[in-house]
């Protein structure tokens, strides 16, 4: 660990985003078959984002190759548009099934129903689901803007009372979905959304954050040695006990040198 960073997130720099992937994998495997081996079961929130895409591949293998533990695993996921269906290529609970549940088995899946009449109530449902056993792991990504799940500046609450909530996507996080290449311009990109606060990841056991290019140097940056406040909910990570940050050389280009 270098000093020029906080102690936490414990932050390693990768040349490309396949090492970064790559090691972020073996860590969460690692954890995973460990919490299995004490618990004998795990829990585990997932993030759904190109910018996992690395992780995922490099996770698949690995979980292949620890079935018996995997086997033994709750997965849930922190957010999803409201309106889309789990059939839709822009919704997370899709994006997270082409990428990773397709190919490895695991005890159960708990999708976020973004197309449900009352997502106030589906909200409330999938908190409980949430808070019934302890989270174990949750790998993560960072946004442009700092957020975390769909905790944007304007709505991100280090304090909320509650587990997941109904938001309004700030106009830098759409934006970025359609950098990410999901939507085609900012008009297709829904307003709302579910998304798991920031309690969900203040009580994790641990924090897994991978995080590659250029477009998120500034947050990364700022997460690292910015104000800690909802201004860069990321920086949450700085307070968590188990905390970890993976980045590629472009995400890591505006921390300062040794």
């Amino acid at each position: 660990m270098n000093s020029r960073f906080p102690e936490q997130p414990i932050t390693s720099i990768f040349p490309d985003r396949r090492a970064m992937g790559g090691a972020a994998a073996t860590l969460v495997n690692e954890a995973i078959r460990r919490i299995v081996a004490a618990k004998g079961k795990a829990r585990i929130v997932m993030a759904c984002a190109p910018s996992q895409d690395d992780f995922y591949a490099a996770l698949i293998p690995l979980a292949r190759e620890a079935v018996d533990e995997w086997r033994k695993v709750e997965v849930f996921h922190m957010d999803e548009y409201a309106g889309l269906s789990g059939d839709a290529p822009q919704s997370f609970r899709h994006y997270l099934r082409e990428h990773f549940l397709d190919h490895v088995k695991v005890a159960a899946f708990h999708p976020i129903r973004g197309e449900a009449k009352d997502l106030e109530d589906e909200a409330s449902c999938y908190a409980g689901l949430l808070v019934a056993e302890p989270i174990d792991v949750i790998s993560m990504g960072i946004g442009e803007n700092g957020h975390i799940a769909f905790n944007d500046p304007p709505v991100a609450d280090f304090a909320d009372p509650l587990r997941m909530k109904l938001v309004e996507l700030d106009p830098a996080c759409r934006q970025q979905q359609v950098n990410d290449g999901c939507f085609p311009s900012l008009a297709w990109v829904p307003r709302y959304a579910l998304t798991l606060t920031l309690p969900v990841f203040a009580e994790a056991g641990m924090l897994v954050g991978i995080v590659p290019t250029a477009r998120k140097a500034q947050a990364v940056r700022d997460t690292l040695l910015g104000p800690v406040g909802r201004d860069c909910p990321a920086t949450l990570l700085r307070g968590h006990p188990s905390s970890y940050l993976f980045l590629d050389a472009h995400a890591a280009s505006l921390l300062p040198d040794d």
